[in-house]
Parts: structure tokens; C-alpha cells; sequence
């Protein structure tokens, strides 16, 4: 499948942007699943309040994936994502702007369990539920964005969706399948669906990704 433009290569008119509402002082805990795969693939992050435009980079380094494809998020009927990258559809599908909307803002008072979706590269079709699982103050001497738990590695970019990635873990796994050697070279020479690292991952989302808007 042919990759979509990086971010920083995408040009688009810059529009109006709403005022952006003040963090809160609250931590969030999130169990993030994909969606359509078992046993399932899934982490458990704890982030300080932040736009959902920050969320995706936060999820996007948790998850492993590579932030090469647009995104964004669906709460209800409601479509959130960049006005940049969404340019060319953004009024007519009625985007909302994830750059200026934050987690405090969206997420029921009371302390009760909400969901909504995140979606990543809208070829292949990455669904993952965001659960909110529950907020607090942060905790003194801790430091936010961490990754708590999580299993299974992340599906390779590009490999097709939920089913290519199952007939690409049959072509590996199996010396005999007519794709077994292409697939491995594809994949660097191994790939091994169960491995995962929690302070990797914490590593990654502290490290965040590059700032694409400085580089355009």
C-alpha cells in the first residue's frame, strides 16, 4: 500500500483557530486498545491534561507506531483533527480542531468511564478505543507522560489493516509460505508479535515526536 505524505510535507491554508482553553492540573490514566486483533494489542499511559492533537503523539509512542499517516479522533458524531492536515476536508466533514481541544474538556465530570475512538492512517483503518479509565491530581515526584503496562507489539506500518497484518504473521511464521523471505526482508529480518517494553515506551512518549510545523 502506498504511504500517505508526512505531515510536514502536506501545504494547506492555515485557518482561524478558536481560543485555546488552560490546562488543568489533573492526570489522566487511558487504556488504549486496537481495535479488531487477538489477543489484543494495548497499552496503559498516564498523561498530564492535554489537547488531543498532544494524545495522538502521546498514543502514537506508546503504540510504536511511526506517525507517517493522518489521523483523527471520534467522540459520538463528532469528528476532532488537525486543521492542517484535515485542510481538504475539514469544514465539510465538520472537524472540530484537535489542536485546541483538551482532554479536560471532553471527558465527563464524576469520574465515570468514557470512551472514543482514535483512528490512524485511514488506509489501513488503525481503530483504537481510548478508555478513560480515571483522572486525578498528579502524584509528587512523578513524571507525566508514562507508559504503566501494556502487551504485544504494534503491527508493522503498512502491512495492510487488521487482515493484512494477520496474513503477514502467517507468512513469517510459516518457512514454507511463497511471501516468507520477501515478508522478512520487508521486516528487517525478524518480528516477534509478542514482545513489548513498558519503559521503552515511556521513553518514547517523553521523547515525543519531531515538531513537523517547525520543518515546513
Amino acid at each position: 500500500m502506498a504511504r500517505r505524505k508526512p505531515p510536514h510535507a502536506i501545504k494547506a491554508t492555515k485557518p482561524a483557530k478558536a481560543p485555546k482553553a488552560k490546562p488543568t492540573a489533573a492526570v489522566y490514566q487511558l487504556k488504549i486498545t486496537l481495535l479488531g486483533i487477538k489477543p489484543p494489542i494495548w497499552r496503559r499511559i498516564q498523561v498530564s491534561d492535554c489537547t488531543l492533537d498532544v494524545l495522538h503523539e502521546h498514543i502514537q509512542a506508546a503504540m510504536g507506531w511511526m506517525n507517517s499517516h493522518l489521523h483523527h479522533f471520534k467522540l459520538g458524531e463528532n469528528l476532532y483533527g488537525d486543521p492542517l492536515l484535515m485542510a481538504e476536508n475539514f469544514e465539510e466533514l465538520g472537524y472540530r480542531d484537535s489542536t485546541r481541544t483538551r482532554l479536560s474538556e471532553i471527558v465527563p465530570q464524576g469520574g465515570k468511564r468514557f470512551r472514543f475512538l482514535y483512528e490512524y492512517d485511514f488506509g489501513d483503518s488503525w481503530e483504537h478505543e481510548v478508555l478513560v479509565e480515571s483522572y486525578a491530581p498528579a502524584e509528587s515526584g512523578r513524571q507525566y507522560p508514562m507508559c504503566l503496562e501494556g502487551a504485544r507489539a504494534c503491527p508493522p506500518e503498512d502491512c495492510g489493516g487488521v487482515w493484512g497484518y494477520g496474513d503477514f504473521l502467517e507468512a513469517i511464521g510459516n518457512d514454507k509460505h511463497e511471501q516468507h523471505e520477501e515478508l522478512l526482508e520487508w521486516i528487517g529480518g525478524g518480528f516477534d508479535p509478542e514482545e513489548f517494553d513498558t519503559a521503552r515506551a515511556t521513553k518514547q512518549m517523553n521523547r515525543g515526536l519531531p515538531d513537523w510545523r517547525r520543518m515546513r
